[in-house]
């Protein structure tokens, strides 16, 4: 029987790749005085395939753009500290986030969160999406001092929501760092499709986050014939 649902956050309940888009056209047309001598749509694309998909820290990313686009009027760490303080004002969910959450609190279920990422950033970006009410636990790696793939963060989020593996779903986008290293320790998992990795195989695929109630009932009656 399923009574806990974990999830991540980048790419699985925050459309990350369309957030980004808007940010950084946002932060080009603030910003337009200091990078007009660039073309707006060639720093949106560079910006982006720095980024790899939130992969690399924007650091790394700004560095590569002050450097490559030589931009003299502002340095790396003004844009850097720009992305950690307005990125959350571009936060856009999935489509169905709320009324699958919504679903799943009633059917008694406990949730959690486990995300990568740095601590008040990203609890910046869940507050943005008004989500944070629905669940009873909220692991950051910066703040817990250790990141998916390990098991030990899976294993505490465990603890806290008290319950055992078995009983538990992870639900994500990344086929290493969710999907198997949730499987690693025991849980059931689904993977949130995301056309990067469209080669994936797994048992349970969903393409909308509408789809997750149903996937757990099919697990639950699947649970009951064994």
């Amino acid at each position: 029987m399923i009574k806990a649902v974990l999830f991540d956050l980048d790419g699985t309940l925050l459309d990350r790749d369309e957030s980004v888009k808007r940010f950084i056209n946002d932060q080009y047309e603030r910003l337009e005085r200091d990078l007009v001598h660039i073309p707006k749509e060639k720093f949106l694309s560079r910006f982006i395939e720095l980024d790899c998909h939130g992969y690399v820290w924007k650091d790394k990313v700004y560095q590569q753009l002050v450097e490559e686009f030589e931009i003299s009027s502002i340095n790396w760490e003004y844009l850097l500290e720009d992305y950690i303080k307005e990125f959350k004002n571009f936060c856009v969910p999935f489509s169905n986030l709320h009324s699958m959450l919504e679903d799943l609190k009633r059917k008694n279920l406990v949730l959690g969160m486990i995300t990568n990422g740095f601590g008040q950033f990203q609890m910046d970006n869940i507050e943005a999406l008004k989500i944070e009410k629905y669940f009873d636990t909220i692991l950051v790696s910066e703040t817990e001092g250790i990141k998916k793939p390990n098991p030990e963060i899976f294993e505490r989020a465990l603890e806290r929501l008290n319950v055992i593996p078995r009983e538990t779903i992870f639900v994500g986008d990344h086929p290493e760092n969710d999907v198997k290293a949730s499987e690693y320790v025991g849980m059931k998992a689904i993977w949130k499709k995301d056309s990067q990795w469209d080669t994936f195989e797994t048992d349970y695929i969903v393409d909308d986050l509408s789809e997750i109630p149903t996937i757990i009932m099919k697990m639950d009656n699947e649970s009951s014939l064994i």
